[in-house]
């Protein structure tokens, strides 16, 4: 077999696929998209399911990817053995109701045989123990002995991950020769050691399994190929493990320069070096594809990988942050197959970054707590944690419960996960009794007795005006047939309805509900938890509305108008910032009201003034530019075409609703928009932070809010020109001269201050006591707080021998004191610092300071006079 490298292996499978006739799609985001079923994709197939079942038209009914995946289930063991790992890369061709075993099986020996150029006697297929299909093809068309071929069960011959497509399967094994093998006589294919591996896997998918192990036929058969590139990799390059193959072991030498270690001698440093280079791999993977970390979701797998391998960089004796600088090589050997990462290279290393320094700062304080609670635990002769402990170090230090299971294992000691858990669960719970205590009104409709077939239909869209039914009425927390009272609170339920309910971070309508003499004030509208109903909230104004009433519902239309500019301008924002500081921009929260904006977005670090001037400069042109805003309803595959954005990890159904301003901005959402840009008026960005690691917050207005502002201000500017006694256009001009003479003015008084100082100086020495050889001053002064601070320092530089404690009362109920000791009376024992102390308790006060110098206050003026005769004796008592 010739060497070959891991990039091209990964292209020559491609090649050849597309030569078989199957459309190259490059690989899919590692956040699924429309599947709740995954966390991450982990699977080549996983992307797919909508193709495998039949609920999508795929691009082309012959496809082949090479998909990233991540999968963490055997996280504890990555390092530890280097047949594990969280990040693969895996080589796929798939047929949606296309060829089926003929076509897959001959393939996949073609390629690994011709174009890899491995020995066939070297390669054992397997197949599933009733497929005699799959043996057919094999024995007779491809020319395998009947001895060679191996049948298994369902455990390991028939593939299913989760919910979706499964069937029986068809491996391939190679042999890597005797000294992987175990040396047992009975040592074959499907033995626990090393020597055959499983290289290619085809996957005949036949049934749909619904998750609880429930299979119907699929509408169409379908080949769903797995091959793991790494593996391949490892038989190409005649290597022991995936931390050999080139690319990977790049990323393991560049942690070997970083930490001045070396892989291969000595077995805790291996284990350190792997779980690094693993990790790495699937953190910068995971950023580039918009994970952020998190306390939940796949932001906390990203965020315990992250944290994992910094821990792991501390134990090779790494005590700074250091993966930034390794996912460069991550980046370098994957950037031909995925482009994307050199595209955002500089906030994937900015993600890593702050995340190390954040973890950082919990594990020094983590682990020093942690380290207290093992040595007393050992200290009574257990072994066991509690899970009291791992809970305060989870909730009050921030330290990862898995970090603290990993250090527990290296102690030999173990925690009741069971009983952190349900410490989890209680905290839970109680947030959960403390928002209903705070009122929820996402009512479950079950819940309040309602009929499980009503629903509530939406006309909002094209009017704001509806003839409703009133289905329902909830008041006081109960269904009721009426409510009646001028001030009553009531929920209404109606079969269609004009008023837009809150979601998608759109605050919802009001609006008024009326049936002759009845109205209804509407200020809050929600859906119910199930999502079909849509619940009214408001006040009875007057008169009487009963079920089944047929009322006119009428959406405030001013301030629906202010909202649609806030929320289409919110996606002109959008647009702007990935045009001004990256395509890495994604939403990551918002909040749509009234001609306000706020918007939060995934960004590493602060905005410069001019950036966000640029933001604001482009959303108003684009305002300006008066752009026709068009909403349709398409399929989500041609939406995608249009270049339309998605929230990450959001679901959409067959069809989503689009909405695209111009050429400018395309977007999938759900919420109510202007119909042409220019009625957004003015955007003006009022405030940029953070909010949370990684995500900023832009607060901006919209139209009359912009103008209400523009008059505020204007008339702010009108009045300080008028203190000023200048115009508002010399606002700048008039300040500027008054700050200089301000400054020349300081300058004088402080001269000023130093001459009446030095005036009164002179008197101070002659009514001075000589305790001790020191010349002791205590006196009260009718000066400033500056001018008894430039008196100090002058007696310092006037006299060595010497301790002065000068005192004002600045305010009734106010004393200020200081102290100053020269250089001789220092020597002598004299402190300034607690001279001051004994005198301020004397006036009611504390302070203290350095030995030459202290201040202090006081409470008590009417004592200072005592706290001054005191001064003497207090020297004396120090001096020598």
């Amino acid at each position: 077999m010739q060497y070959m490298g891991l990039n091209e292996i990964r292209e020559k499978f491609l090649s050849f696929m597309e030569s078989k006739g199957h459309l190259r799609l490059p690989s899919f985001s590692l956040i699924p998209q429309g599947d709740k079923s995954l966390l991450l994709i982990n699977s080549g197939m996983a992307p797919m399911k909508p193709y495998f079942t039949g609920e999508q038209e795929p691009p082309r009914h012959r496809v082949t990817t090479c998909q990233k995946c991540i999968r963490t289930g055997d996280i504890e063991n990555v390092g530890k053995t280097a047949r594990h790992g969280t990040y693969f890369e895996m080589l796929g061709n798939f047929s949606f109701g296309d060829y089926f075993k003929e076509e897959a099986i001959a393939w996949s020996w073609e390629f690994l045989t011709e174009v890899m150029g491995i020995p066939a006697d070297r390669l054992y297929p397997s197949i599933y123990v009733d497929d005699e299909e799959a043996f057919e093809i094999w024995n007779k068309q491809i020319g395998i002995p009947e001895e060679r071929i191996f049948r298994f069960g369902k455990e390991d011959n028939f593939w299913e991950h989760g919910s979706g497509p499964c069937g029986p399967c068809s491996e391939i094994y190679f042999d890597r020769g005797e000294k992987y093998g175990c040396g047992k006589p009975g040592c074959t294919v499907g033995c626990d050691c090393d020597r055959y591996m499983e290289v290619w896997n085809n996957v005949f998918s036949q049934f749909d399994n619904d998750g609880h192990n429930n299979y119907t036929e699929l509408k169409q058969k379908n080949i769903d190929t797995g091959m793991g590139l790494e593996r391949l990799a490892c038989v190409m390059q005649d290597v022991d493990s995936l931390f050999d193959v080139d690319t990977v072991r790049n990323i393991t030498d560049h942690v070997t320069r970083i930490s001045g270690k070396s892989y291969g001698q000595d077995y805790k440093t291996d284990v350190s070096l792997r779980v690094i280079t693993d990790h790495i791999r699937s953190t910068v993977m995971m950023i580039c594809d918009g994970v952020i970390p998190s306390n939940e979701g796949r932001g906390y797998v990203l965020r315990r990988l992250l944290r994992r391998a910094a821990r792991h960089g501390k134990l090779l004796g790494i005590d700074k942050p250091f993966l930034y600088q390794v996912c460069d090589t991550v980046i370098q050997e994957n950037a031909g197959a995925y482009p994307t990462l050199l595209e955002k290279q500089d906030y994937i290393r900015k993600v890593i970054q702050v995340e190390e320094e954040r973890f950082d700062a919990t594990v020094d304080a983590g682990l020093s707590i942690l380290n207290e609670m093992i040595a007393k635990v050992k200290e009574s002769g257990k072994t066991e944690l509690p899970a009291e402990d791992t809970f305060k170090l989870h909730d009050t230090y921030g330290f990862p419960i898995d970090l603290t299971i990993e250090i527990l294992e290296e102690q030999g000691m173990t925690t009741n996960r069971d009983g952190f858990d349900a410490l989890i669960q209680e905290q839970k719970e109680r947030s959960r009794e403390d928002r209903k205590r705070m009122g929820d009104v996402g009512w479950v409709s079950e819940d309040l007795g309602l009929d499980k077939s009503m629903q509530t239909e939406f006309c909002g869209y094209d009017s704001l005006t509806s003839e409703s039914e009133v289905l329902a009425l909830i008041s006081e927390g109960e269904s009721t047939d009426a409510v009646r009272g001028e001030g009553t609170k009531v929920t209404v339920v109606l079969d269609h309805t004009p008023f837009y309910a809150e979601m998608g971070g759109q605050v919802p309508d009001h609006g008024t509900i009326s049936h002759g003499d009845c109205v209804v004030a509407i200020d809050n509208v929600q859906k119910s938890g199930d999502g079909r109903i849509y619940l009214h909230s408001g006040v009875l104004k007057s008169g009487m509305l009963s079920r089944g009433d047929t009322v006119n519902c009428t959406v405030d239309k001013e301030r629906r108008q202010a909202i649609c500019r806030s929320h289409t301008a919110t996606h002109l924002l959008q647009q702007a910032l990935r045009q001004v500081i990256g395509s890495h921009v994604e939403q990551a929260g918002s909040y749509t009201d009234a001609d306000h904006v706020r918007f939060d977005f995934t960004h590493f670090a602060a905005m410069t003034p001019e950036e966000i001037s640029k933001v604001e400069e482009i959303v108003n042109d684009a305002i300006l530019e008066g752009m026709e805003v068009v909403t349709e309803v398409l399929p989500i595959e041609e939406a995608k075409k249009k270049g339309a954005m998605a929230l990450f990890g959001e679901k959409y159904g067959e069809f989503v609703r689009v909405v695209q301003a111009g050429d400018f901005s395309v977007e999938f959402c759900g919420g109510t928009h202007l119909d042409n840009t220019a009625k957004a008026g003015m955007f003006k960005i009022v405030s940029e932070a953070s909010v949370a690691a990684g995500v900023r917050r832009i607060e901006a207005l919209t139209g009359r809010e912009v103008t209400k502002m523009i008059r505020n201000m204007d008339s702010m500017l009108n009045e300080a020109a008028s203190v000023l006694k200048t115009s508002p256009s010399e606002i700048i001009a008039r300040t500027t001269a008054i700050m200089e003479e301000i400054r020349t003015m300081s300058k004088d008084i402080a001269g000023l201050n130093d001459k009446l100082a030095n005036m009164q100086l002179a008197d101070l020495f002659n009514v001075s006591r000589d305790i001790g050889g020191i010349d002791v001053i205590a006196t009260k002064l009718n000066v400033t707080p500056e001018i008894m601070r430039s008196m100090g320092d002058a007696i310092k530089e006037k006299k060595s021998n010497v301790v002065a404690v000068l005192s004002i009362v600045p305010a009734p109920n106010k004393v200020q004191l200081l102290c100053v000791v020269g250089k001789d009376a220092l020597a002598k024992g004299a402190h300034a610092g607690k001279i001051i102390k004994e005198v301020a308790k004397l006036c009611g006060g504390g302070g203290g300071g350095r030995p030459d110098s202290a201040s202090a206050g006081g409470k008590k003026p009417e004592q200072l006079e005592d706290a001054l005769e005191a001064v003497n004796n207090i020297v004396a008592s120090m001096v020598k």
